[in-house]
């Protein structure tokens, strides 16, 4: 069974951030499985990797549209992007140092961050953008 379960809601209306959303979706299900099936932890650190590069890229492909239109917001939000990067660094972390950090109270968190801030920023930006002709 699914942690996060694409949802309407979660769309912004533009093409590359939905995409890039649903693979962090599909990313944070897979690490989710992985743990629930007591993968190996070479095989959950791969995952656990993934999840990391692919939200910094994925940051870094909305605050590249942030910058080039001049999005009002753009502090705020990525003040939460460099906020969650160092949370998910600092896990990873851990992960390679041995501690047993991926507990579904982690998955429980990534799940809700992931739907607070799109819900709650990134559908902000979606009409913003959109109104400067980017879709």
């Amino acid at each position: 069974m699914a942690l996060v379960d694409w949802k309407q809601v979660y769309e912004v209306n533009i093409q590359e951030i939905d995409s890039q959303h649903k693979k962090l979706v599909k990313l944070i299900n897979e690490l989710h499985e992985a743990m629930m099936m007591g993968k190996a932890k070479e095989a959950m650190s791969k995952i656990l990797s993934d999840v990391v590069d692919y939200t910094v890229y994925h940051f870094g492909t909305e605050e590249k549209y942030f910058d080039q239109y001049d999005y009002p917001e753009s502090d705020i939000h990525k003040k939460q992007h460099a906020e969650l990067v160092e949370q998910v660094a600092a896990l990873q972390k851990k992960f390679e140092a041995g501690e047993r950090v991926l507990t579904i109270d982690v998955m429980n968190f990534l799940r809700d961050w992931l739907h607070d801030h799109i819900v709650g920023s990134d559908t902000k930006f979606g009409p913003y953008l959109n109104g400067k002709g980017v879709n």
